[in-house]
């Protein structure tokens, strides 16, 4: 907001025409009409307080060291106050004027869309993909609900709009070229509308082998297939047929077994620090301490996504709290 005090009656004069005319360029306003109801420059006219903010609202004239305040139209103040009331906080409007900047920085394509990717924050898939436009993008940022662009209704949508299963979103990210972005989310629930997790189980590798059967196979990260292969050998035991014989299978019926087995493997993970190994069998050990943690939750029921979620709620605490509101 910019102040000042001015005394020349003829600088008044100037900076008035000014800001009536700045106030013309932002919103259509009839400029004639403004300066009519201002009070002319006079001798008697000592003093004038202006204040101007790009965030505008009409301009009004309030009466200097009064607690009534007249509207534009009042032609018999003498001394007076002009300004540009804001529309919104000063926060609002830095953070619309850094979205206006973001958006301009976008490489949108030849009908103003780009590539918008939605990802599970916690486990990295890849949840979906569509097309954003800068309508979309703004209202992803402003309402944190991942949103795209439909080419076929020429519309925005909000993912989970009709299902409830919204992609809440954590943070937004620009490819290097700005012409792709990606939604960091959670979501409410499948994202497909098949009821898929996501949208990506069909393997190519197994299209290429038997064409004429798609295998529903999700797109998994290394410890999200490890957690799969895992809970398939708990189908497994409680199975009739109970399929191969499986270290994974002794752990999940004794679990006397699994819990010597993650202190052991733990115990093995410190020795590489202690004795100063290196770092390949550090990896080894955490490897171990890893898979039979997991064989640990999947045998409690608890999901490594859970997991992750935790971990993700404890970045913006201190290590030191958290452990001690863990105690109470």
């Amino acid at each position: 907001m910019l102040q000042a005090q001015i005394c020349d009656p003829q600088a008044q004069a100037q900076i008035l025409s000014i800001l009536i005319h700045i106030r013309f360029l932002i919103s259509p306003l009839n400029s004639t009409t403004l300066r009519r109801h201002l009070p002319p420059p006079s001798s008697d006219y000592p003093k004038m307080s202006i204040s101007y903010s790009p965030c505008f609202q009409p301009l009004k004239v309030f009466p200097k060291n009064s607690h009534i305040h007249s509207k534009i139209g009042n032609s018999t103040l003498k001394r007076c106050t002009l300004i540009g009331c804001m529309k919104k906080p000063r926060e609002d409007c830095s953070l619309e004027a850094k979205v206006d900047f973001l958006l301009d920085r976008v490489k949108w394509d030849d009908k103003g869309l780009a590539v918008a990717i939605a990802q599970n924050v916690d486990t990295g898939a890849v949840l979906m993909q569509g097309f954003a436009n800068r309508e979309a993008l703004s209202t992803t940022i402003s309402s944190r609900k991942a949103t795209f662009y439909s080419r076929s209704r020429s519309s925005l949508w909000t993912k989970g709009e009709t299902s409830n299963n919204f992609i809440n979103v954590f943070d937004v990210f620009l490819d290097c070229d700005r012409d792709s972005i990606i939604y960091l989310g959670k979501p409410d629930g499948p994202t497909c509308h098949t009821g898929s997790e996501t949208c990506y189980y069909t393997p190519v590798d197994e299209l290429l082998k038997n064409p004429e059967v798609e295998k529903n196979e999700l797109a998994l990260t290394t410890l999200y297939a490890l957690e799969s292969t895992i809970n398939q050998r708990k189908a497994e035991t409680s199975s009739s047929s109970n399929g191969k014989p499986s270290w994974t299978k002794r752990l999940l019926l004794d679990d006397k077994l699994l819990c010597s087995k993650i202190r052991e493997e733990a115990d093995e993970l410190c020795r590489t620090l202690e004795q100063n190994e290196d770092n390949g069998r550090t990896a080894s050990e955490m490897a171990d301490v890893l898979y039979h943690a997991m064989v640990l939750l999947s045998l409690r029921g608890v999901k490594l996504e859970e997991v992750m979620q935790v971990l993700r709620q404890r970045f913006s605490k201190s290590g030191i709290e958290e452990k001690n509101s863990r105690k109470s």
